[in-house]
């Protein structure tokens, strides 16, 4: 249970600097034995010049944190405000000795992202929230939408953007079937084991030390990634079955992905135009499985996190996104400041 009031967050400086505060959240002891936890609750200070519409509450993926600054002002150009939640052991909200975004079952981030939400609503009373997820926050978000509408509870969200949900497991079905059923002994009887995987050097991709553009904290997203434990691997496929055998998140949804796949430990141009973590048809194939309206969108030559692309897909995807949103009465002025 969230011990933090909820009510009457207390906000701090954030590690972005000027514009951004953050509210930690205590979840109190960690029910898979990794001491005592929080989530942290990420505010854009510099409210829209106009905020009649409503708000943005974004997730993140694995080995990842908020630090998209250029996503919340495109959101905050068109009136709404922007949260970023960072989950148990993950980004701001991980302490010392905690398996990096280690959970047994995806249902426990439940706790943090309902307290988020109660602050997000309590501070814009009566708007609707857009929530937007990104790759493995991609799978998390709507099966927690999912438990909200069984339970009565689709309001005050108000639309889902999936940006490369984390949908099903990379490889062949031959293999999935096997190494699931392998997942579901070893998950539990050594859930913090980590694999041997194969870095793909995405994440050099995107900062600044190789060929990318973004500067962020490599403590919080290393260039090559934290260990993905058989636990936490376990949980993923519990959740992607769930999600197969079909959800309804009760709003629209957009999914934004790449055109294609590129799955190589080896850097070349396509590493830049092509998603070299996620299999873009596995994204395809079960996106109907959101339940209620749900909009797909290749962006060409998008990578895995389609608002950290090059330029011109980058532009494309925002592009969509800005559209989509006036189609479903989701923004409430014209594009302001940000990318468009």
């Amino acid at each position: 249970m969230v011990s933090s009031e909820t009510s009457n967050p207390t906000w701090q400086p954030d590690i972005l600097g000027d514009g951004y505060s953050q509210h930690v959240l205590d979840l109190g002891s960690d029910p898979d034995g990794e001491g005592t936890i929080a989530a942290v609750l990420v505010r854009r200070t510099q409210r829209p010049v106009e905020l009649s519409h409503g708000a943005v509450l974004y997730l993140h993926g694995f080995s990842d944190y908020f630090f998209q600054t250029d996503l919340a002002d495109f959101f905050a150009g068109r009136g709404l405000a922007f949260y970023a939640l960072d989950l148990r052991k993950s980004g701001r909200a991980r302490r010392p000795g905690q398996t990096a975004h280690y959970v047994s079952d995806l249902a426990r981030c439940d706790a943090e992202l309902e307290a988020a939400l109660d602050i997000v609503a309590g501070e814009h009373p009566g708007q609707p929230v857009v929530v937007v997820a990104h790759s493995t926050g991609g799978l998390i978000a709507p099966l927690w939408l999912d438990r909200r509408r069984r339970a009565g509870r689709v309001a005050p969200i108000a639309g889902l953007v999936l940006n490369s949900p984390w949908l099903d497991l990379q490889g062949k079905a031959v293999h999935r079937g096997p190494l699931t059923q392998v997942l579901r002994v070893l998950g539990r009887a050594q859930p913090l084991r980590p694999l041997k995987l194969p870095a793909s050097g995405y994440t050099s991709t995107l900062h600044t030390s190789g060929t990318g553009e973004w500067s962020f904290d490599l403590e919080l997203k290393p260039l090559d990634g934290f260990p993905v434990t058989l636990g936490w691997l376990n949980a993923v496929r519990r959740g992607q079955a769930r999600l197969h055998r079909g959800l309804d998140v009760g709003v629209p949804s957009l999914v934004l992905r790449s055109d294609r796949t590129h799955f190589s430990t080896r850097y070349s141009g396509l590493s830049d135009r092509a998603d070299t973590v996620l299999d873009v048809r596995q994204i395809a194939r079960w996106a109907g499985c959101l339940g209620n309206e749900t909009t797909v969108v290749p962006v060409p030559g998008a990578r895995h996190d389609v608002f950290l692309s090059l330029p011109e897909p980058r532009a494309h995807a925002y592009s969509r996104l800005d559209r989509w949103l006036r189609e479903h009465a989701l923004v409430a002025q014209a594009p302001g400041s940000g990318p468009n």
